[in-house]
């Protein structure tokens, strides 16, 4: 019997090491370190389908994680069958294409030697082999070989699957289940076998879903369904009436944007993305840094996930899919612009997950009610989604105002069908050097936006010979939908929705909340590199150039604070020290340095401080409380605590709304005492019997919290330039659109004349946030004709401005006016 079972062990080796010649795997799923697996307990596994090739697999990497091969458990641990069972039989070719649930003999015997002792326990893993991963898909029988996902076919199709599909094979393993737990107090051993493969067809159809996604539908099949959708019909008829054309025409007209819109994802052409892009990774970035990714992972499989990412660059489309393609999650059905639906690349991106939508279509019914009738079969046929809730890129840095329509198609798709849960997952992606920082330049100094082109694409390509240093990706705290709605209008589910164009007369506030707190959450999910931390602390220098050995005592300073007082229980600081920091910025190019006997000195031209306002920008709320706090004692100012509290509680709200900051009024006070004790306790500030004042301005610790106060102390001198101009002009004299336009022009000359190099500084949407801030706080209103009024409201802002600003800037801005 020995010698049979060694012949049958050089066996099964042999056939690994063959198997393992021609395939190449990947781990996915959760993380195994955070597994509990007791060594002194027998695991075995749960397979989908029988399957010796995926025994092969599973044996390798188990013994890769030091769990010891499960032949070789057998026999130690002497179990009456053989480790992996499997929780389907496989149906006959060309037949069926789902398998017979079964509850495996191996696994009775197990459970019938688990029974046979109280002590005894096993421990159960799931895993799932993907020779590919595809969904299912209607197609030819060719493809189903190509693209396994392991539901069909016999020996063939599987050696056919791993002939051509070798090299993209992916194994998903899910925590281990103690057999010991389930059963409970259950000791009829074929009743516990079926309990637990009830659990684990569940459980596996959560993996399918997580990993794969649901099945697709042929894609003509869907876009020609959706010109028969009652809201599409209702909008047919109108059309054909507005318009006076037939209503053959109107729905011909409808099928036409069904097409131009809708997705076609392929996975032949995912793995050549994949190929493609990893090629373009390793030749521009030097890294792709992932953050809370488990968290993720763990809130997957019950939800359907909605991506809301920042949108910095082009980038960012193929960024999340790539990294969770190779984690072994869903791809995306993605929200792209019209734009890039060019030759050449129009048809790539709707083949890896893109679907079309026009920039705005606010006056063109049929296709809105088109466009929200796909959006609603995506959401309901079970795909996660991304969208870029900002709209467009972010030419700043900042995070931008969150445009609403997304968010409100998804709300009424989801009072239509709320079966399966909605979460939202913030993601905030940190570039160390983005891709267009030389068109952004541009256009941030006034030229025109390129439109997306072919030829500019190609374009790009120039690019590769540059390196961009590396990406922090960071998924963000869910956003749970349902639980979203309930505190913010408890009787949602009691209304009646079943009108086709139902728009309910709350939504509008509630969406516009849920666009905040979105954006706030990308926000929450910041990341800081050393490009991040070289922008906060040279570009508060005059002329912004920097003794070396201070700029690098001001970056770790910097770094110090936010590890110290962080932003976030998710906020990502970067590893090394200043030195390696400042070399690095220097590899990038984003700083140079100008040699000298008494010590080199790291400065900007004036190009590259205008790109450093936008890495600046990408952290600034981070550190946007302590620099108020600076704010209010630069200019030998002296407050108690009290008084600081005040003052930054009066400001806070304009902050916030610019900024998308987390902490609620009630937070604040909290948070204000703590960053006062840590600026004392580093010698930022001095507490005597009269107050907070700032150390003596020949000091080091003077010069971090001038820096420090430097990155908002331009936010305030936007508040006063605009407030100046409101009371330049008096009570119902200007429009918004008056002030915004105003305050503009007069902040660009301000810029010329001091050389302020942020184009934030008189960025139009800077102003109109503040000025519906102040509305909104009640400081100014508008009267009937939208001419903008005010009382004594808006005193308390401008006598504190005028308490903290610097002078000469003060009356530059207010002879400006004269």
């Amino acid at each position: 019997m020995n010698i049979f079972r060694k012949v049958r062990a050089l066996i099964f080796r042999a056939q690994q090491k063959w198997l393992y010649s021609i395939i190449k795997t990947q781990i996915i799923g959760p993380d195994i370190k955070d597994f509990t697996i007791d060594p002194d307990k027998p695991v075995i596994y749960a397979m989908l389908y029988p399957s010796h090739a995926e025994q092969l697999v599973i044996d390798r990497e188990v013994s890769r994680f030091g769990w010891g091969s499960p032949q070789d458990d057998r026999t130690e641990r002497r179990l009456p069958a053989k480790p992996f069972f499997a929780i389907y039989r496989r149906a006959r070719p060309f037949s069926r294409k789902q398998g017979t649930p079964v509850v495996a003999r191996q696994l009775i015997k197990q459970a019938e030697w688990l029974t046979e002792d109280a002590s005894r326990d096993i421990q159960v893993v799931p895993v799932r082999v993907f020779w590919g991963r595809a969904p299912a898909k209607e197609g030819s029988f060719l493809k189903i070989w190509l693209q396994s996902t392991g539901a069909i076919g016999g020996r063939l199709a599987k050696l056919m699957a791993i002939i051509f599909n070798g090299r993209n094979t992916f194994v998903h393993f899910s925590r281990p289940i103690s057999l010991r737990e389930l059963a409970d107090n259950e000791t009829n051993a074929e009743l516990i076998s079926r309990k637990l493969a009830r659990v684990l067809r569940v459980h596996n159809r959560q993996v399918s879903s997580a990993v794969l996604g649901p099945d697709l539908s042929h894609r003509r099949t869907l876009v020609h369904q959706i010109p028969n959708r009652p809201l599409v019909l209702k909008a047919i008829e109108e059309e054909a009436e507005s318009k006076g054309i037939s209503k053959a025409k109107a729905q011909q007209r409808a099928l036409k944007y069904a097409d131009e819109i809708a997705s076609n994802i392929s996975y032949t052409n995912v793995r050549f993305l994949d190929v493609m892009l990893t090629w373009v990774w390793n030749k521009i970035y030097d890294g792709i840094q992932l953050h809370n990714m488990e968290n993720l992972k763990d809130v997957i499989k019950e939800n359907e996930i909605i991506y809301v990412p920042c949108h910095r660059s082009h980038i960012d489309y193929l960024l999340l899919s790539y990294v969770l393609y190779h984690h072994g999650l869903q791809l995306p059905q993605i929200a792209a612009g019209i734009n890039l639906n060019m030759p050449v690349v129009g048809p790539i991106l709707r083949r890896g997950g893109a679907f079309f939508m026009r920039r705005t279509f606010r006056d063109n019914k049929l296709y809105a009610a088109v466009f929200d009738e796909y959006l609603h079969s995506v959401f309901s046929g079970g795909f996660s989604t991304e969208y870029f809730v900002e709209g467009g890129r972010s030419r700043t840095g900042r995070t931008l105002s969150p445009k609403a329509g997304m968010l409100a198609m998804t709300l009424r798709s989801y009072l239509r069908d709320s079966r399966k849960p909605i979460l939202f997952m913030p993601v905030y992606t940190g570039y160390e050097k983005v891709f267009e920082a030389n068109s952004y330049l541009g256009e941030l100094r006034g030229a025109k936006k390129k439109k997306e082109s072919l030829i500019g694409v190609l374009g790009t390509l120039r690019s590769f010979k540059r390196s961009f240093g590396k990406v922090n990706v960071t998924f963000g705290e869910p956003i749970y939908f349902t639980e979203f709605l309930d505190r913010e209008h408890p009787g949602w589910r009691e209304e009646d929705y079943d009108a086709c164009d139902f728009r309910p007369d709350w939504a509008p506030k509630v969406v516009d909340q849920l666009a905040k707190e979105v954006v706030t959450g990308i926000n929450t999910a910041a990341s800081v590199n050393p490009v991040n931390l070289t922008a906060l602390s040279i570009l508060s220098a005059p002329r912004q150039a920097m003794e070396e050995q201070q700029l690098i005592i001001l970056m770790e300073a910097y770094r110090d604070l936010l590890a110290s007082n962080p932003y976030s229980g998710i906020t990502v600081l970067p590893e090394g020290n200043g030195a390696d920091w400042v070399a690095y910025a220097e590899k990038l190019n984003v700083v140079s340095r100008s040699k000298h006997p008494l010590g080199d000195l790291i400065q900007t031209d004036d190009r590259q401080a205008v790109t450093l306002t936008y890495y600046r920008n990408n952290v600034l709320h981070l550190i946007a409380l302590p620099s108020l706090i600076a704010c209010l004692f630069v200019n030998n100012q002296r407050y108690t605590e009290e008084q600081v509290q005040q003052l930054v509680a009066l400001f806070y709200p304009y902050l916030k709304a610019e900024l998308f900051l987390h902490w609620n009024n009630g937070d604040l006070t909290v948070e204000v005492k703590r960053w006062l004790n840590a600026l004392q306790s580093r010698g930022y500030l001095i507490l005597n019997d009269k107050g907070y004042h700032a150390t003596p301005a020949s000091s080091n610790e003077y010069v971090l919290l001038a820096g420090m106060a430097g990155n908002v102390m331009q936010t305030l001198e936007r508040y006063f330039l605009t407030l100046s101009i409101l009371r330049r002009h008096g009570s119902n004299r200007l429009t918004a659109q008056n002030l915004e336009e105003q305050a503009t022009l007069l902040a660009q000359r301000i810029s010329m004349l001091y050389g302020i190099n942020s184009p934030e500084f008189f960025d139009k949407a800077l102003f109109r946030t503040l000025i519906q801030q102040l509305i909104g706080e009640g400081r100014i209103s508008r009267n009937d004709e939208q001419v903008l009024t005010f009382g004594d409201g808006l005193e308390p802002l401008t006598e504190a401005l005028e308490d903290i600003l610097e002078g000469a800037l003060r009356q530059s801005i207010l002879r400006s006016l004269q």
